[in-house]
């Protein structure tokens, strides 16, 4: 059996029908951010189907933390990176 390693931080952006329309962009700014840190080993950046969360689109979440972001712009997914990612 092989053993999975698991990141440290995985970032999740929905791509529902409501929140597909504006994530293209929100993952980019979080590859980007993964790739000016050197951080492509500790954090894991998943497309995830919808999470019924339309009101709220685009959604966010990020693990381990457990926290849930509605409405995110990409100048809220750069805060949300240096908040849950860098620990800034």
């Amino acid at each position: 059996m092989s053993k999975i390693e698991i990141p440290d931080h995985t970032i999740f952006v929905c791509d529902g029908s409501k929140c597909g329309k504006y994530s293209k962009e929100i993952r980019k700014v979080f590859k980007e951010k993964i790739k000016e840190n050197h951080l492509k080993a500790e954090v894991l950046l998943v497309k995830m189907d919808c999470s019924d969360n339309c009101d709220y689109a685009p959604v966010v979440c990020f693990q381990p933390e457990n926290a849930w972001h509605g409405e995110v712009t990409e100048k809220k997914a750069e805060k949300f990176f240096g908040k849950y990612i860098l620990g800034e």
